[in-house]
């Protein structure tokens, strides 16, 4: 990420279960005091998903906390949120969505320019051999990178 961006929050598990294939910068609609919790850091979505309805994206499970200094009309902080993306972006991904058996994941949320962005990931889901197969090369990675810097 460049310049003028400020992480909200990562998903890591997201990497760790799933094959990210590609992945997507989207806009996110929002209410006033969504976005002061945003601000806060006051999100939670460790199963959050999105789904194309109707030719546009919409996230699903991403809980955001109402702030306590708004006024007592809220946000609903499991309300399903809009995201914004090209026409070609959306029929691109529902195409692999339908065809292929791919999962849209948000993997970050973070500020740029002073608006919420997501990155949401075409994903797959992994099997077990093939984390372990993933930890494994890590483990590999980190220990030449050890043995190398000792050497």
């Amino acid at each position: 990420m460049g310049e003028g961006v400020k992480t909200i929050a990562v998903n890591r598990r997201a990497r760790h279960d799933y094959a990210i294939d590609d992945s997507y910068e989207c806009g996110i609609e929002l209410l006033g005091t969504e976005v002061k919790s945003f601000r806060d850091g006051k999100i939670s979505f460790p199963d959050a998903w999105a789904e194309v309805v109707q030719g546009e994206i919409w996230l699903r499970s991403l809980h955001v906390s109402e702030n306590p200094f708004s006024s007592r009309w809220g946000h609903d902080p499991d309300r399903k949120k809009r995201l914004l993306l090209h026409r070609d972006e959306i029929k691109r991904i529902r195409r692999k969505v339908e065809e292929k058996g791919f999962t849209l994941i948000p993997l970050s949320f973070y500020f740029k320019k002073g608006r919420v962005k997501v990155e949401l990931g075409l994903c797959k889901g992994k099997k077990t051999y093939d984390k372990r197969a993933d930890i494994r090369e890590r483990d590999v990675m980190r220990e030449a990178a050890r043995d190398i810097r000792l050497g």
